[in-house]
């Protein structure tokens, strides 16, 4: 273990003696490790063993908190959502979109382990985390941070590469250009980085570590919007994605990225809000427009993956997701999504497998652990699904503290609550979520299912009448979903089958 001043020490005692011989100041010990170390220097006791329990409760929590850290691969980086320092505080989507064009990059480098996308619910420093604790949670040394400050068309870009164990910055930069010129700064800053970790590129290498999908600045804003509207997971925010993907396609036809999101947008619309055959043809048209334009590509595998799994073709999905986890075994997506075809297809210990893939590369990802929770509960391993709902929840939960307005966030986490018997508070979440979006049959379906779950019959079958006039109409659904169990033998449910 390590003093953030390069002094290694195996106990405490070192400790203690180190502080003595006026190495650090007491000061920053006390501030820094919450430990009242002037009792050890400067007290009359003549010994520090005066203090051992204390100081043996101290050093276990301190070798618990850092351990993992320690144990971190050489090299390994994880990029953190930069700040947004612009005027307006509304560049969010800007900001995470370069962090991930450069841990893309990164991820390309052979002997660099590169942590999984983070965002600011668990990763940003800045949302008060210590950095230590940040790389103790992804498993690495290094960390790069950065802030953007957009004003017009020009962005300036700080930059800083930290070694977790000693407390130095490795490089920092700041760069001030035109908005046209991102993808030559997110290209230099990826080489940078490689540099700073004295680390060899070949030709090749140096030439596939960086593949922008587009090099129009326009499409490249436009996709980013996308993606940030489409991670909010609700039908209007889905339907707003597509239209920006639209718009990026319109300024660079031959942009794959966007075609992808395009084709899962109208994949989460066929699945969520309307089974027509128009979004079904039209995810399957965007997905292959993508994988033609760039078959190496892992998102666009991964969303063709799933455009092939709504119309049935599953031999062929599973083809394209095998793909999608070859080509970047920590794309999320490509697990998550296969997870979710899998568990469709009737494959529950390979859809578990896939869902435990997710929540090993998106450490902070609230979805995945809820989702494998009821495949546990199924395989009757209830201490298993009893352990991932907490992490789900605990999840949830972080998140929602920077995005409160996350109604999905809060309907996952009730139906968690709600199977472990937190009452109370799953009803309560439930009716956050219900709240924030009254009318979106997703929402409404899934308090549904908690309130099925909390023995609230009447409100459940309220709520599920409420989703279908809202367009969720997936009789499937409402047949097998093991949560609406208590709610079969009702007349009204009846009727609502009759219906769909």
């Amino acid at each position: 273990m390590e003093d953030n001043e390069g002094e290694r020490f195996d106990s405490w005692k070192e400790i203690a003696g180190y502080l003595k011989r006026g190495a650090r100041t007491v000061q920053r010990w006390e501030q820094e490790e919450g430990l009242p170390v002037h009792r050890l220097v400067h007290g009359k006791l003549g010994s520090v063993y005066a203090y051992r329990a204390e100081l043996d409760r101290w050093w276990a929590h301190r070798s618990a908190t850092l351990a993992p850290a320690d144990a971190a691969p050489d090299p390994s980086v994880a990029v953190l959502p930069f700040a947004d320092m612009s005027r307006e505080r509304d560049q969010a989507y800007f900001c995470e979109g370069i962090a991930e064009e450069i841990r893309n990059a990164l991820s390309r480098v052979e002997g660099l382990r590169v942590a999984s996308r983070t965002s600011p619910s668990s990763s940003q420093s800045s949302a008060g985390l210590d950095v230590r604790e940040v790389a103790r949670r992804l498993r690495v040394r290094t960390l790069l941070e950065g802030s953007v400050r957009k004003e017009g068309d020009r962005v300036r870009i700080a930059v800083q590469l930290s070694d977790v164990h000693s407390g130095f910055q490795l490089w920092t930069a700041q760069y001030d250009h035109q908005t046209r010129d991102i993808f030559a700064v997110q290209d230099e800053i990826a080489r940078a980085v490689v540099a700073a970790l004295r680390l060899a590129l070949t030709p090749p290498q140096a030439a596939r570590m960086w593949q922008p999908g587009t090099r129009d600045a326009r499409a490249y804003d436009y996709y980013l919007r996308g993606r940030k509207s489409y991670e909010q997971y609700t039908a209007g925010d889905v339907a707003s994605a597509a239209q920006l993907f639209s718009r990026a396609i319109e300024a660079d036809p031959a942009y794959p990225q966007a075609h992808a999101g395009l084709a899962d947008c109208w994949s989460y619309l066929y699945l969520y809000q309307e089974r027509s055959e128009t979004h079904r043809t039209n995810a399957e048209q965007a997905s292959l427009r993508a994988v033609t334009l760039d078959p190496e590509s892992a998102q666009a595998q991964a969303s063709r993956g799933l455009a092939l799994s709504i119309s049935g073709r599953n031999e062929e999905a599973e083809r394209a997701f095998d793909a999608a986890v070859r080509l970047d075994p920590e794309l999320f997506e490509a697990h998550y999504f296969y997870a979710r075809h899998a568990f469709a297809s009737g494959q529950a210990e390979k859809a578990l497998r896939l869902f435990e893939q997710a929540m090993r590369v998106r450490p902070e990802d609230y979805q995945a652990p809820l989702l494998a929770a009821q495949i546990y509960e199924e395989q009757a391993r209830l201490d298993d699904a009893a352990a991932v709902r907490r992490i789900g929840i605990e999840r949830a939960t972080r998140h929602l503290e920077l995005d409160p307005d996350d109604a999905r966030a809060l309907y996952m986490a009730a139906n968690g609550m709600a199977a472990l018997g937190e009452r109370d508070r799953a009803h309560a979440w439930a009716q956050r979520a219900c709240a924030l979006r009254p009318d979106d049959g997703m929402v409404l379906y899934n308090v549904a299912c908690v309130y099925s779950l909390l023995g609230l019959e009447e409100a459940a079958l309220a709520a599920l009448e409420k989703a279908v006039r809202s367009g969720l109409r997936q009789r499937g659904w409402y047949e097998h979903d093991s949560n609406l169990d208590p709610l079969r033998s009702h007349q009204r449910f009846r009727a609502l089958l009759q219906e769909l």
